[in-house]
């Protein structure tokens, strides 16, 4: 049997948390990540047999009931979390009425979940719907994403054509386009829902002024997700420094032929067919 301080899942999640940090997205304590895993992924490891602490959610979780998540805590550093993950990470399982966690392992010096937790379990519910594989939640703060929602109408339709516009990857990456929600109070229940909301249609949602939320199958799909769209909000931010004046563009053509021949369905309210 193993010790879950040597999985993969932890030390996987120590680098990627390690990584936002060098990007710049999680100054000081901001930004968040959970990992849904199952009983199956955690069978050779021995000491996750018993609940050390029970914590309240804040909301009914029933529908994950028995699932376990792997989730950054609350006040803490990102850069830390790799030096110590046992007190920064935690293991909790989704009791079976749906109403609280049962800590597993981690949180050792009395650590609780990211006030983002109820927002993530949301998401993972509303992504859950579609597709069977999705693991992962991550919310951090990527600057030029931040920058656009100060310049930039707060319009999906916007956002997801300019990004796509500034960088091939970007319609091969997030071919449905870009979610929105208007700004509102971080750690609250109501901005959980009107994110898992939008996650019915998106598996990125940008919150303006404060940053951005996304999903995958796994950490490096949900990370690479997010680094792409912060990729072309630099180039945009870019163009902006180097005086703004575009000479030439991916076309709505082009962007047409990218989505056929990589085999993704581009969002056509977003790009209408010929």
């Amino acid at each position: 049997m193993t010790d879950f301080l040597d999985s993969n899942y932890v030390k996987k999640i120590c680098a990627i948390t390690w990584a936002s940090y060098q990007h710049g997205w999680d100054e000081r304590n901001g930004g968040n990540v959970s990992l849904r895993l199952t009983t199956d992924d955690l069978k050779e490891f021995s000491n996750i047999d018993k609940v050390k602490r029970v914590l309240d959610l804040g909301f009914d979780a029933k529908k994950l009931a028995g699932q376990y998540f792997l989730v950054t805590g609350t006040g803490r550093y990102f850069r830390n979390v790799i030096d110590q993950p046992q007190l920064d990470l935690g293991l909790v399982r989704i009791s079976d009425d749906g109403q609280k966690g049962e800590l597993m392992w981690g949180f050792e010096d009395g650590g609780q979940p990211t006030s983002e937790f109820p927002s993530h379990l949301m998401s993972h519910i509303a992504r859950l719907q579609f597709d069977s594989q999705q693991r992962v939640v991550m919310h951090c703060h990527p600057t030029n994403v931040i920058a656009l929602s100060f310049t930039q109408d707060l319009d999906e339709r916007h956002w997801s054509r300019l990004l796509w516009k500034m960088q091939a990857e970007s319609l091969v990456v997030f071919p449905e386009g870009i979610g929105m929600i208007p700004y509102m109070t971080p750690g609250t229940n109501e901005i959980g829902e009107a994110t898992a909301k939008k996650m019915q249609d998106f598996r990125v949602v940008i919150w303006p002024h404060h940053g951005i939320f996304g999903v995958g199958s796994n950490l490096d799909e949900a990370f690479g997700l997010i680094e792409t769209v912060e990729k072309a909000a630099l180039i945009y931010s870019q163009i902006g420094a180097q005086g703004g004046q575009i000479k030439q563009s991916i076309t709505d053509e082009q962007l047409r032929q990218l989505a056929q021949s990589f085999g993704v369905q581009a969002n056509p309210e977003f790009l209408p067919t010929k």
